[in-house]
């Protein structure tokens, strides 16, 4: 009898801690760069002041030979999820020690680069993104 109160409320503390979902942090003026957000947002003729309000401050920043500006976006996200064959709550009620499972990591990477002409508006956009 005593075992199945304490399982109970180990089991009413996961379920608890579980509960609240964890974001990542994020900086109040940094926006979140999807390729959504780019085709949605950039247009030809945009201002810098336009695309640096619609996806934030580049990676990189240059110049080609003929003195346009060129901005450069590269972000990479990583994803990791873990599952066992027998689920967590049978690990913990039934004394288990070992967990047997699976892992499975993902990366996407997002690269948009923006030239701009002479008077600082947007002129060219290319974007490669990738999963894998």
């Amino acid at each position: 009898m005593k075992k199945i109160a304490i399982a109970c409320i180990v089991l009413a503390a996961f379920v608890t801690a579980g509960c609240g979902g964890k974001k990542e942090p994020q900086a109040a003026n940094e926006k979140e760069l999807t390729l959504g957000v780019v085709q949605k947002e950039i247009r030809p003729g945009m201002s810098q002041a336009d695309v640096a309000e619609a996806l934030g401050s580049p990676n990189i920043v240059t110049k080609d030979s003929a003195g346009k500006e060129t901005w450069i976006y590269d972000k990479i996200a990583s994803e990791a999820s873990y599952s066992t064959s027998g689920g967590y709550w049978t690990l913990i009620l039934f004394g288990m020690s070992g967990q047997q499972g699976t892992s499975r990591t993902t990366q996407r990477t997002l690269t948009v680069v923006i030239k701009f002409d002479k008077r600082s508006n947007v002129e060219t956009l290319s974007y490669h993104a990738s999963k894998f």
